[in-house]
Order: structure tokens, then sequence, then C-alpha cells
């Protein structure tokens, strides 16, 4: 009898997860899979059922680790509202770094799958929907301790947040000229601090 194959699907995700960013969906070949994790094509099968199936816990992967840090970030600050310009500070730096990635998965599957593909678009925006419930949280708390004006509307004002960073991550895929993504940071606390 064959002894099953053991393997730590965090290393796997982790993995599948570099390629889907690095080459998106449809350029990623199952070969390329079962290069990059290290695993028999039978393997993948076995655990994802599919190509899409692995594309999906992928994502699911990267969309709950970039909720969990922003929630951990954004609530270990004296300052929400200066969490949330820290953060748009180094989404500045990153985009201006002149190597590394700067884009995001969620964004990128965006842009290649959403929409022709229900069931991706109906993830990315369940992991879009945490994400900007993580920024009117923060900003809700901002108000209460008077870092924004009372009557200050957090939802509207953290979907205007979402918007300008999925501007700046598409931004950031034409490797914009030095300083502009620090302009539109800039405008971007401008508004935030009202």
């Amino acid at each position: 009898m064959a002894r099953p194959v053991q393997y730590d699907r965090e290393e796997i995700l982790d993995k599948a997860m570099q390629t889907f960013w690095e080459q998106g969906y449809c350029a990623t070949s199952m070969a390329t899979l079962v290069e990059t994790t290290d695993l028999k094509p039978g393997s993948l099968y076995a655990a994802f059922e599919s190509k899409q199936g692995l594309f999906l816990a992928a994502l699911d992967h990267y969309g709950a680790l970039s909720a969990e840090k922003l929630k951990a970030r954004l609530s270990k600050s004296e300052s929400p509202l200066g969490a949330i310009e820290s953060y748009f500070d180094r989404l500045a730096d990153d985009i201006e770094k002149p190597r590394g990635k700067n884009s995001c998965f969620l964004v990128n599957t965006v842009l290649e799958l959403s929409r022709r593909d229900a069931q991706i678009r109906k993830r990315i925006n369940r992991h879009f929907g945490n994400i900007e419930s993580a920024f009117v949280d923060a900003l809700t708390n901002a108000r209460e301790r008077g870092e924004l004006d009372a009557h200050t509307d957090c939802a509207a004002l953290a979907a205007f947040l979402m918007n300008n960073i999925w501007g700046l991550r598409v931004l950031a895929g034409t490797k914009p000229a030095p300083g502009r993504a620090r302009q539109i940071v800039w405008l971007v606390k401008q508004i935030l601090r009202g």
C-alpha cells in the first residue's frame, strides 16, 4: 500500500500563491505548479482537485493574511488615524522601491479574472470586504477618540480609502515616476484629516 504524501499546506499555498501572483492564473501551468510546490500532480489534484481549486485556496490564503496583518497593524497603534496614514506611507514606499512586489494578488486577480468568473469575483469581494471592515473599525475608533469629526461617515471614508489602495496598486504596475505615489498619498491624507 502506498504511503500518504506528507506536506505542509501553508507552505504549498505560499508557493502556489507566489507563482500565481508573479505569472497570473492563465499563464501558470500545472507543470509549473508541480515544480514550484514540489508535489506530484496526483498529490496536487488530491489536495485541491484542480488548478482552479489550488488558485482559490491560494487566493483565500492571501486574502486572510492581508486582512489579519492590516487588523493587527491598525489595532496596535495609539492613534488609529496615524496607523492608517502610516499604512499609506508604507504603500507609497513599496511602490517607489526599484524592485520587489508592490502589486496586490487580489487586485491582479480582479484585473485578470473577475469580469468573467463569478466565483472568483465573489471571493475577491469577500476579501476586500474584510479589509474595508478593518478600515471602518479603525476610522470609527478614530472618530470616538476625536481624531475625526463626530459626523464623519466612516463607511464612506473606508470605501474611499479602498478605492485609493486599488488605484495605487494598479499604478504600481506602471512603474510610475518617482514621487507620483507620494503625491497621491499626500492628497489621501489631506482628505482623511478633513
